[in-house]
């Protein structure tokens, strides 16, 4: 029920799945929702062009900026989750099953304290002290008897696709959590690769994230939930690796001479206010409307041909569409002349 009362109050924005009606058969509940056209993301991804991100990513970033201003968080952001016409350059957002309004069951987290009284109470903590005392002891179990209580968060949503927050068990979980989602079907898009992050558990997402920004990015910001992040595996590094690395990594340009477009560079520079691992310095959907990369786009000349030809695709498909249409009107016209005639 808590799914059909959000849709009927998000029913007035374009960007996101409409409710027709609902009724009860027997002891479930079914809901109705219009058709909308589209494709399986599988078939598309690696296809898209700088122009098409901008589309798709405005239709995203306007339905969630919606559904955030009305104090909701989707929880479930991802490719199967926004429905995109092509054709049209227009996308709904569906799925409201793990949708839930901010606020509900929060308890106090770390991330909520001031920057210094946080460090104090985290620099106090048992695990930082008993580390203090044994540098060179890294645990690799769990304490045999551990007396403190356990921490309980919501952590619903779809593997490869939870923010940092979520993967910490924060109990004060923001709308920041569908931009970090956001940020990861962006990361898709542009390296070419589905899924981007495959991890098993939710300790294997934390790896996978940590492969990226970094060790010393990942401990401040399990610090700040009030956790804490070790691993001895080698191939993580302290830094980490830039994004736009990632991007030209993942969609297998490793040559020197392979360079970002124009666009793309605008495109990662979106991805790194998206994909922030602080919450709070993440971008708002909003804030994401306004980026350059919707605002004043610029592309190169490789990138203006792409996009025409693909217009040019789009233009001819279009034509022949209307054409067909033209000749089945025309041919349904002449049956009920043919038809008139007989009688």
């Amino acid at each position: 029920m808590n799914e059909l009362e959000l849709l009927h109050e998000l029913r007035d924005s374009a960007h996101i799945c409409p409710l027709l009606t609902a009724f009860r058969h027997l002891d479930q509940v079914v809901a109705v929702l219009p058709y909308f056209r589209h494709l399986d993301f599988r078939l598309y991804y690696r296809e898209f062009l700088t122009n098409d991100l901008r589309h798709y990513f405005l239709s995203l970033f306007s339905a969630l900026a919606y559904v955030h201003k009305a104090g909701i968080l989707h929880r479930d952001i991802k490719p199967t989750n926004f429905l995109y016409d092509h054709t049209k350059k227009h996308g709904v957002l569906v799925d409201f099953g793990l949708a839930e309004r901010q606020g509900t069951d929060w308890q106090p987290c770390f991330c909520q304290e001031h920057k210094e009284r946080r460090r104090d109470r985290f620099l106090n903590s048992y695990a930082v002290q008993n580390l203090q005392a044994q540098p060179d002891l890294l645990s690799p179990a769990y304490p045999k008897q551990d007396n403190r209580p356990s921490r309980r968060a919501n952590r619903a949503g779809t593997r490869g696709f939870r923010a940092p927050e979520v993967l910490l068990k924060c109990t004060a979980q923001t709308t920041k959590i569908d931009i970090w989602s956001a940020g990861v079907i962006l990361l898709t898009l542009l390296g070419r690769r589905f899924p981007f992050f495959n991890s098993a558990d939710d300790i294997d997402a934390m790896i996978e994230i940590a492969s990226i920004f970094g060790k010393k990015k990942m401990q401040g910001v399990a610090a700040m939930h009030g956790s804490v992040f070790e691993t001895n595996i080698e191939t993580i590094g302290e830094k980490g690796f830039t994004l736009e690395k990632i991007v030209l990594w993942a969609s297998c340009r490793e040559k020197e001479s392979d360079q970002l477009h124009p666009g793309e560079i605008q495109a990662v520079d979106l991805l790194s206010g998206l994909l922030e691992l602080d919450p709070n310095k993440r971008l708002s959907a909003r804030q994401a409307l306004e980026h350059e990369f919707f605002t004043s786009p610029i592309e190169d000349e490789a990138e203006r041909e792409e996009r025409e030809y693909g217009e040019a695709l789009e233009e001819e498909a279009r034509l022949k569409q209307q054409e067909k249409a033209r000749r089945k009107a025309a041919r349904a016209r002449a049956l009920m002349a043919y038809d008139g005639n007989v009688k």
